[in-house]
């Protein structure tokens, strides 16, 4: 079984990964920052490097993905392909970050890549506002995400709301702002018992 978490930059996807992780018994599977080449280069020069940051992000999470494919276990995945190429990609093509030469070459890389990929069997998507974003970034403390630009953050979350509203697959949204998973057992409890509702539960559309 493929589970999935997806949202914007600082909205807690690590940190419920781990969670359900211990919490299921699940394999998690976590997005490389710390030993990514490009990203402190990236932030401080996005439209040099934003082509070359997306390439790289798109073949570990293909890699990824077919290593998912392959697996006999059950892996909860903290962030996935398609934010990449449908939010990520995009937002930084409209921002001017990306040319339109590179945005092309990016897409018709990805739309080979992407009949190959099936949906996860549970997409669970963490809704946050901006504020709460910039308090999370903030708080973790990541010298490299300090300059990271209030348009970025704030077209990432528009793009995000359209393409979850499109989305086919099985989803859960977890509203930020109010949902403290990580501090509230309650909330967390909450979170659960949608998975288990939409993964286990007589009434799946629940």
């Amino acid at each position: 079984m493929h589970i999935a978490i997806a949202g914007n930059i600082g909205c807690g996807k690590t940190t419920l990964t781990k969670m359900l992780a211990k919490r299921y018994g699940w394999t998690p599977r976590f997005e490389s920052v710390d030993n990514n080449p490009y990203l402190a280069d990236y932030y401080a020069d996005m439209q040099r490097w934003s082509f070359n940051l997306q390439i790289y992000f798109l073949a570990k999470r293909f890699k990824e993905v077919v290593e998912i494919s392959k697996s006999d276990t059950n892996i909860i995945q903290d962030r996935t392909i398609f934010e990449d190429a449908c939010i990520f990609a995009p937002n930084l093509h409209d921002m001017g970050m990306m040319s339109d030469r590179d945005y092309d070459n990016y897409n018709d890389l990805f739309s080979t890549m992407i009949s190959l990929v099936r949906l996860p069997d549970l997409m669970i998507y963490i809704r946050s506002s901006i504020p709460n974003l910039v308090a999370q970034i903030q708080k973790r403390g990541r010298d490299y995400e300090q300059s990271m630009r209030m348009d970025f953050l704030q077209g990432l979350n528009e793009k995000y709301e359209n393409w979850i509203k499109d989305y086919k697959g099985k989803l859960i949204i977890v509203e930020g702002d109010e949902c403290k998973f990580e501090q509230d057992p309650a909330s967390f409890k909450r979170i659960t018992d949608m998975i288990d509702a939409r993964l286990f539960g007589l009434f799946p559309e629940l």
